[in-house]
């Protein structure tokens, strides 16, 4: 579900493991090395499942967990409020989830669309 990798090797809009909980990179700056120390990296993501913000503070050398993020497609079976009855379209497994408010309008019934899945997550996402 997760792989450690260096800081040094992470990258703008890559996926990466902050208080277990799993967030897109939105920014890395890095500093240079100093008298006293090694270079040091600021990582600027958002959860992926939660959005909130979070940043880690780092030497470039140390590792980090990295989550396994997967994209898979369903098929929208029904709508009831805000939930989403979905059939998954490798296995044919039926699961709901919430449809999150930026979609809404988008998601109709009989479609096709894409759901991460994350650290034992799932969560709705067409972009």
């Amino acid at each position: 579900m997760k792989q450690q990798v260096e800081i040094k090797e992470l990258k703008e809009g890559k996926y990466v493991l902050i208080d277990e909980e799993p967030c897109v990179i939105k920014s890395i700056s890095k500093s240079k090395p100093g008298k006293h120390g090694s270079a040091k990296a600021r990582i600027d993501a958002i959860g992926i499942f939660d959005n909130q913000k979070r940043s880690i503070v780092g030497p470039v050398s140390d590792k980090i967990y990295v989550p396994l993020v997967e994209r898979k497609s369903a098929q929208v079976i029904t709508i009831a409020g805000d939930v989403a009855l979905l059939m998954d379209m490798a296995d044919y497994s039926n699961f709901e989830l919430p449809i999150p408010e930026e979609y809404k309008e988008r998601v109709n019934e009989g479609e096709e669309l894409t759901y991460l899945v994350a650290m034992g997550k799932m969560r709705i996402d067409m972009r």
